[in-house]
């Protein structure tokens, strides 16, 4: 098997250092995935071309091998040839014709040759010669040069001649790790994930942060979407995982900020801590999946308050970006099922939520915040190996009831209070308690173990999370309460 690797375009146009840089960089990267399918798997760099050449014992891994190349940053295309030694003009269409005779049957055709180095013919005679002996010497239905069934290529170089099989397009972008890395804040959803991918196919090495807000059951949801565009686009360097427990900074902003103000404080909150784990990391930029005005929090003019709070770049890849074209590249890249059954869990959910923050007045809201509750989340972090967030979700997660009547259980509403009290729920013939849900997790403790619990949310997402967390810890007596009404497609 042999398979010509093309550069993406943006390499080839850099400088002659940087050129060199970038193509070495793929080659390692390509040897780094290969070697681990067979050690007989070569890889060679010249100056316009990488060759990946594998022994015929190895003709069963062509399908990994190409997978590896289509998803490796770096790539324009790559396509599978028949290598020989370049003869004649007769020779070369002997050799086309070894390989396409076949194929052409009933189909129109043309050939397209590409010359490297110094012969005593020109690429239109190739084209020419070669495509008149096939036209006559198989069951082709003609040549056509303008929109053929077939385009036969052939590529020759020096003393080689390449007769191309099939051509594959490749990711594009840079080789992973010629970019200095980043730190990506990723919440499992359309944006975060398709963000990220970005960011690695641009060839920057990119770790990834977690804000634990509560839920283990989200939280094995974003490391297999993590793990899943690591595995996919970026095997050839090792990335953290890194997670913070947020939970209790969220319970302070619910407690102490102004209700307007929970959305941009919470931001700069998860900012501030991002920022000390890239340093530690020694990572200069933070990348985030925000677009303008996709929610109230993404304005310009919130964005530039959450900002302040860190000299940190942030980069916003789908700043610009509409809903629609997210969700399409997230098809794209394999990551649209994670995202659209990942649990989305909101930290804060205010009634009517500022769109133009004033510094000076998140400032004065952020004075009551506790900080020693925020540097006791960074310092409660964990951090893992990218390759081993799998084993997290080996174990099994139990299963969590969901009813949709109460029957004699005590329905627990664990919204907002400001949600509550705008909404009331109401069970006749049911007992119901009120217990915000980010005081859940300590209170729980307190009730009757002899008594069955049922979790209350008004899209059943946030319940349902709560209830997998206790249940982690050990309890058996919770459950869901989804009314038919609140079901979810």
């Amino acid at each position: 098997m042999h398979f010509v690797v093309k550069f993406f375009p943006e390499i080839t146009i850099k400088s002659n250092p940087v050129r060199k840089r970038m193509s070495r960089q793929l080659r390692d990267n390509l040897q780094r995935q290969l070697k681990p399918l067979d050690d007989r798997i070569r890889v060679r760099q010249d100056w316009e071309k990488i060759d990946v050449i594998a022994p015929d014992a190895v003709a069963h891994l062509s399908g990994r091998i190409q997978e590896v190349l289509a998803h490796t940053p770096g790539i324009a295309n790559f396509s599978s040839v028949r290598q020989f030694p370049l003869g004649d003009l007769h020779d070369i269409y002997e050799k086309t014709l070894s390989v396409w005779g076949d194929k052409l049957a009933g189909k129109t055709f043309c050939v397209r040759a590409k010359r490297t180095g110094n012969h005593d013919f020109k690429s239109l005679d190739v084209e020419q010669y070669v495509g008149g002996g096939l036209n006559q010497h198989t069951g082709a239905a003609g040549v056509k040069l303008k929109d053929p069934d077939i385009t036969v290529k052939l590529e020759i170089r020096h003393d080689k001649l390449n007769v191309v099989e099939a051509q594959t397009p490749g990711l594009g972008g840079f080789p992973l790790g010629t970019q200095d890395p980043v730190l990506s804040l990723v919440s499992g959803g359309f944006d975060s994930t398709v963000a990220s991918y970005l960011t690695i196919k641009r060839g920057i090495r990119t770790h990834f942060l977690f804000f634990n807000l509560g839920g283990r059951q989200h939280e094995l949801g974003v490391k297999e979407v993590a793990f899943y565009l690591w595995n996919k686009y970026g095997t050839s360097h090792r990335v953290r995982f890194i997670t913070v427990p947020f939970d209790e900074v969220v319970a302070e902003i619910l407690e102490r900020v102004d209700d307007s103000y929970m959305g941009v404080i919470l931001k700069r909150m998860m900012l501030r801590a991002a920022s000390t784990v890239a340093e530690e990391l020694e990572v200069d930029a933070l990348v985030t999946g925000e677009a303008i005005a996709q929610v109230s929090s993404q304005t310009l003019r919130n964005l530039s308050v959450i900002d302040s709070v860190t000299d940190t770049l942030v980069l916003r890849p789908l700043i610009a970006s509409d809903k629609n074209d997210i969700i399409r590249t997230a098809r794209e890249i394999g990551t649209e099922e994670f995202a659209a059954n990942m649990p989305e869990y909101c930290g804060v959910i205010s009634v009517k939520p500022t769109t133009r923050a004033k510094r000076d007045k998140v400032e004065k809201e952020e004075g009551r915040f506790d900080f020693s509750i925020l540097d006791r989340a960074v310092a409660s972090r964990t951090v893992q190996n990218i390759d081993r967030v799998m084993e997290d979700l080996q174990g099994e997660t139990p299963a969590v009831e969901i009813a949709t009547e109460p029957g004699d259980a005590v329905v627990i509403d664990i919204r907002h209070p400001t949600e509550e009290e705008m909404d009331p729920l109401e069970l006749p013939g049911t007992r119901v308690e009120t217990i915000p849900f980010y005081r859940l997790s300590s209170a729980f403790g307190n009730l009757d173990r002899d008594r069955h619990y049922l979790l209350y949310c008004a899209r059943g997402v946030m319940s349902q999370l709560h209830a997998a967390h206790l249940m982690d810890e050990g309890y058996r007596n919770v459950g869901v309460f989804r009314p038919e009404k609140t079901q979810r497609d």
